[in-house]
């Protein structure tokens, strides 16, 4: 018989989860139904109270916290509702706005022209709109260009101007606000944000040394510092169940207060000093990390489990779980509704119910202490927040069991390292440089784990989204812990896994999947923009655009198997052609980069010239007629004689128009061209013949019918994004293109479309990349 010092816990466990429910629930009603709430919750609270029967002081407790739950989110509610920001974010007022920045700057989706953008989190103090000002309290949401505000610190203070507008529904912020132009009247950051960005400064310096995915890894792994990251390796973290990492967590905070119990602990400390010591630690790496409310979470999360865990008191450990989830939705409503305070929850609990038992069991078949809980601690936690993660991101991964017990090893070591590198910089750039350094090989090999998991075929599956999907998965796990219970299962499972395994093998060897044989030219799905690939020999291609995202130029290189990029053409500096470069140059050989004659807009100029010169080349701006032969490639620029000024869209006309012949077929390459460059081009008396068309600017209404006619192409293709915001392609054009007999296939509903020759025919293959949204 289970002795009952061992039992669990629960009696918070029900009181937590109504708190926390409520005050879900509290954000999307009005204050008065929170508050009646309240009450008929409080009016049951006395009555449970004093009730003869035993579980009347349970039912008690939970009615009393979901009472002070809704009075809690109905005050702050109410708050939010009486601003006057509310009814001038309604009217889409402009507004003039004093505010202090809460977080650091996250960086957001392009604007206009390809001009970068961020979000800042704030609180506002002062707001002026026409002739009316009023001194107030809020939370206002900053969207605004990074230069200027990138650089932004928590605890300044700023000036904003710009067009208030409402939020988004469910949280506590009064107002979003578009500002226009740089902040103003800045006032300097608190002592402690200071310190804390000196050491961030130095830890990035001393990761300079490392190779391009560690440098940008190590900061993001000991503080959570994605600045740097390369957004690849950042998707490669997604498709592999790793991305937690790169987020200040609980772990981490008990990665780093465990080091020192241990250390202190090896020297003969005694316990309530090495406590007090490791305390003083884990606040130390708060100021590190930022006192953001998700650190501070994370900060009470680690610190909960990391006592729990060293003292090997679980059954402590649920209440104690129980009372911190109350009090943080108590005093953080938003927390209710927020997916990373979920998983931190799900995963705590994980760690002190699950691992336990987990290691027990692997301890008892024979597994050294040590690696049965590195096992069964990721694993535990993995599988707690599958089911959240899957909700949030609509993708199942399929690797991040086996990468995560990869990866785990190393996590310990490259954050006590990176904390050491970071606290050094400021007395010795030499001794934070050697520890980032010894950092870098743990990191290394987390990379490596990433990279490698990430290229495993149908490494990631699409899997639904929302509250649906997360309650199938939990479903089926929950169905396969029950059967994994019975040998019988266990053994039919593992047949199962083995005959799908020797079907699959076959079907991929028969029918050998993506690159098709025989390509010569591919429309990559990057999204809302233009990725173009011309085949130019084993492992090389030209490659025309980048798309907006680097994740997915690099994601669609690496399935066609590119690494020589011996000629990369951008038709022009709108981001959703040039803001994925740095995914198509990752681990890359390049040859030369080619643009349009127009320089605008500066900031993907300036960028583009970095780019080249890192790579040791320089941008060409080519003329009319330059002709480059590049294995199977030959590639002839057709237009524009000069950048254009004074159209409707000068950089979308000033794009580069190529025509490629290959395999004894041709392709145009419209780029974004519109009306005005189109009719240049049949001024001109250029021979605009080609097999395939890829459809100028997305497939939008601004096409010249007599261009399209003029081209002659049986095939067109339009590289647009799915679900995008412009109505591309545009019904109009559709109905020409259908008008002139072409086939038309799309990235949105066709994924990557491939133009190949077989048997001496030129025919399309499509392919849907695995997670990508339809």
């Amino acid at each position: 018989m289970k002795p009952a010092a061992t039992a669990v816990d629960l009696r918070l466990v029900p009181a937590a989860l109504a708190g926390w429910l409520i005050t879900w629930l509290g954000l999307t009603v009005s204050p008065a139904v929170s508050f009646w709430l309240a009450a008929a919750a409080g009016a049951g609270t006395v009555a449970a109270f004093v009730a003869p029967w035993r579980g009347g002081p349970a039912l008690a407790l939970a009615l009393g916290c979901i009472a002070a739950a809704a009075v809690a989110v109905g005050v702050r509610v109410a708050a939010r509702d009486a601003s006057p920001l509310v009814g001038l974010a309604r009217d889409r007022q402009d507004a003039r706005l004093r505010v202090v920045v809460a977080e650091d700057p996250q960086p957001i989706a392009g604007g206009p022209g390809g001009q970068r953008r961020v979000a800042l989190a704030t609180r506002v103090s002062e707001a002026r709109a026409g002739e009316r000002s009023w001194r107030l309290s809020g939370r206002v949401l900053v969207l605004a260009p990074a230069a200027g505000w990138g650089r932004l610190l928590p605890s300044q203070h700023v000036t904003v101007e710009g067009r208030l507008l409402p939020p988004l529904a469910g949280d506590l912020t009064v107002a979003a606000i578009s500002a226009r132009g740089p902040p103003h009247d800045v006032g300097p950051p608190s002592l402690v944000q200071r310190a804390a960005e000196r050491l961030r400064a130095g830890l990035r310096r001393a990761a300079q040394r490392l190779p391009d995915g560690p440098r940008g890894l190590l900061p993001g792994l000991v503080v959570g510092d994605v600045s740097r990251l390369d957004p690849s390796l950042e998707a490669d973290f997604r498709t592999t169940g790793l991305t937690h990492l790169v987020a200040v967590s609980g772990a981490n905070c008990a990665i780093v207060a465990g080091a020192v119990l241990v250390l202190l602990r090896a020297v003969r400390i005694g316990p309530r000093t090495s406590a007090v010591a490791a305390g003083l630690a884990l606040l130390g790496f708060v100021v590190l990390a930022r006192p953001s409310p998700s650190v501070l979470r994370a900060a009470a999360m680690g610190g909960l489990a990391l006592v729990a865990l060293a003292t090997g008191r679980t059954r402590a450990g649920l209440p104690a779980l129980a009372a911190t989830v109350l009090g943080l939705v108590l005093v953080s409503p938003d927390l209710a509704r927020s997916a990373g305070f979920a998983m931190s929850v799900v995963a705590t609990g994980a760690l002190l119910l699950v691992a336990p038992v987990w290691s027990a069991a692997l301890v008892a078949r024979g597994v050294p202490p040590l690696a049965a809980q590195a096992l069964a601690v990721p694993a535990a936690a993995h599988l707690a927040t599958a089911p959240l993660i899957a909700a949030v991101s609509g993708r199942v991964s399929l690797v991040a069991i086996p990468a995560n017990l990869l990866a785990a090893p190393a996590v310990a070591p490259a954050t006590v390292l990176g904390v050491l590198a970071a606290v050094a910089a400021p007395l010795s750039g030499a001794v934070a440089g050697a520890l980032a350094w010894l950092a870098g090989w743990p990191v290394r090999w987390i990379v490596g784990v990433a990279e490698h998991g990430a290229g495993v075929p149908d490494a990631a599956l699409g899997w639904p989204a929302g509250a649906r999907g997360a309650v199938l998965l939990a479903l089926l796990l929950y169905g396969g812990a029950l059967l994994a219970r019975s040998r019988s299962a266990r053994r039919a499972a593992l047949a199962a896994t083995l005959g799908a395994a020797l079907i699959a093998v076959p079907v991929r060897v028969v029918a050998p999947g993506w690159p098709p044989p025989g390509w010569l030219f591919v429309a990559c799905d990057v999204g809302q923009g233009d990725g173009l690939v011309l085949h130019a020999g084993p492992g090389a291609a030209v490659v025309v655009d980048t798309g907006p995202d680097p994740a997915l130029a690099d994601g669609c290189l690496r399935r066609l198997h590119v690494d020589r990029i011996p000629l990369l053409v951008i038709t022009h500096l709108h981001a959703d052609h040039v803001g994925g470069l740095s995914g198509a140059l990752r681990g890359r050989r390049l040859g030369a980069i080619v643009t349009g004659p127009l320089d605008e807009p500066a900031p993907a100029w300036h960028d583009l010239l970095g780019a080249a010169a890192s790579r040791g080349v320089t941008v060409g701006q080519p003329s009319v007629g330059r002709t480059w032969q590049i294995g199977a490639v030959q590639l002839q620029v057709l237009g524009p004689e000069i950048a254009y000024h004074g159209t409707r869209s000068d950089p979308n006309n000033s794009s580069l128009v190529l025509r490629a012949r290959i395999g004894g077929h041709t392709v145009l390459l419209a780029g974004d061209a519109e009306i005005a460059a189109q009719r240049a081009l049949l001024r001109s008396g250029l021979d605009l013949r080609a097999d395939v068309l890829k459809v100028p600017h997305h497939g939008s209404a601004y096409s010249d019918s007599e261009f399209l006619a003029a081209v002659r192409a049986r095939v067109g293709v339009i590289s647009v994004g799915a679900g995008n915001d412009y109505g591309l392609p545009a019904r109009v054009l559709l109905s020409a293109l259908d008008g002139l007999g072409m086939r038309v296939l799309r990235t949105d509903r066709d994924g990557d479309v491939a133009f190949c020759v077989q048997q001496g025919r030129l025919v399309v293959v499509t392919h849907t990349p695995a997670g990508l949204p339809r």
